[in-house]
């Protein structure tokens, strides 16, 4: 459903009403942006939007952090037939309000020094406007800025799929050097029955994710991987981080803890001509019954993990943290310049 994304680069240009837990500001929301499907509430003092489209499928986006905290897409013909398919953990306590897994934009500043970098969207993120198509379609517009940086965040809902967009736009003198995701926490009905397809012949290798106030995982926690089993047939064992190799099985199955990401490898770049990542994926849930397609647009690499048997310790549920990333080598944005990445979920359960 790429082809069908709403515009974000030609919305109308609107003040900006900033997002604060106070109840006035979140009735100016509603006033000024509130319509059929889109509806502002306030969760543990902090104000969110939910977006329901027509047939029912629905989102919730926890506005000051950009963070996607539901997706309950229509996936059954039965009046009840939704499945919420993001695993998330609230917060407790002082951090009622800051929630774990989800789908979160992850955007690192990098810099010469070579060191990690540090996170640049640790600013508010505030509404900036909304779109519709009828009620099939529905869409937010946040922005935020970091220094030079001014950032814009777009997510839209369909019938069968949803879409999150950034934009990066630098006005500063100098470039800016970025590593950046938008990486979703699905979950599975069964440990044993999580798995993607699409990605043989595909390069990987172990890797660790980006660090984000989103991760349930930390990027050390998420490299202890394990071994298969005995009888854990079809499974490719992981290699030593920084050994690159060939995915030769047409699937993955996310039974273990592993911390992968898909990608070119470095030095192949440097030919005239080398084989990317696929530009989209399948998740496979054999428990029930479901498949989600993930479209990357923009990033140059797709990053997967899985819990394995450590799954308990974090809510109970099985899941998996998957999405589209450039983070093997990053991204360069020139004075005056813009990068833009987006990712799509969408399915055809129905």
């Amino acid at each position: 459903m790429a082809s069908s994304l709403l515009s974000f680069s030609l919305l109308p240009k609107i003040s900006t009403t900033k997002a604060t837990s106070s109840s006035v500001t979140l009735e100016t929301l509603e006033d000024k942006f509130g319509r059929k499907g889109l509806k502002f509430l306030e969760s543990n003092n902090s104000p969110v939007v939910e977006l329901t489209v027509r047939n029912g499928s629905s989102l919730r986006l926890h506005i000051p952090d950009a963070h996607v905290t539901s997706y309950k897409p229509k996936v059954y013909w039965k009046d009840d037939g939704f499945e919420e398919i993001l695993h998330t953990i609230p917060g407790k306590g002082q951090d009622a309000g800051k929630s774990k897994g989800g789908i979160g934009l992850v955007l690192n500043d990098v810099p010469d020094t070579g060191s990690k970098g540090s996170s640049i969207t640790s600013s508010e993120w505030t509404v900036k406007d909304v779109d519709s198509d009828s009620t099939d379609a529905l869409q937010v517009e946040l922005s935020s800025s970091s220094g030079t940086l001014d950032l814009t965040y777009v997510v839209t809902l369909y019938a069968v799929s949803m879409a999150t967009a950034v934009i990066v736009k630098n006005n500063g003198r100098n470039a800016v050097t970025l590593t950046s995701a938008i990486l979703s926490h699905l979950k599975f009905k069964k440990r044993g029955h999580a798995g993607i397809q699409g990605l043989r012949k595909c390069s990987y290798c172990t890797y660790p994710p980006l660090s984000s106030p989103f991760q349930i995982l930390t990027p050390s926690e998420a490299m202890k991987t394990e071994s298969p089993g005995l009888f854990d047939f079809g499974i490719e064992p992981e290699e030593k981080p920084g050994t690159w190799r060939v995915q030769e099985l047409p699937f993955t199955i996310l039974k273990h803890r592993l911390s992968r990401v898909y990608a070119a490898p470095p030095q192949e770049r440097l030919k005239p001509a080398y084989q990317t990542p696929p530009s989209n994926y399948e998740t496979l849930d054999k428990g029930r019954e479901l498949f989600f397609r993930v479209i990357r647009m923009g990033f140059q690499d797709i990053y997967v993990s899985a819990p394995g048997s450590s799954a308990e310790k974090y809510g109970g549920e099985y899941f998996i943290c998957t999405g589209p990333a450039s983070m093997v080598v990053p991204v360069s944005v020139r004075p005056g310049e813009e990068w833009r990445g987006a990712q799509i979920i969408e399915h055809d359960n129905l």
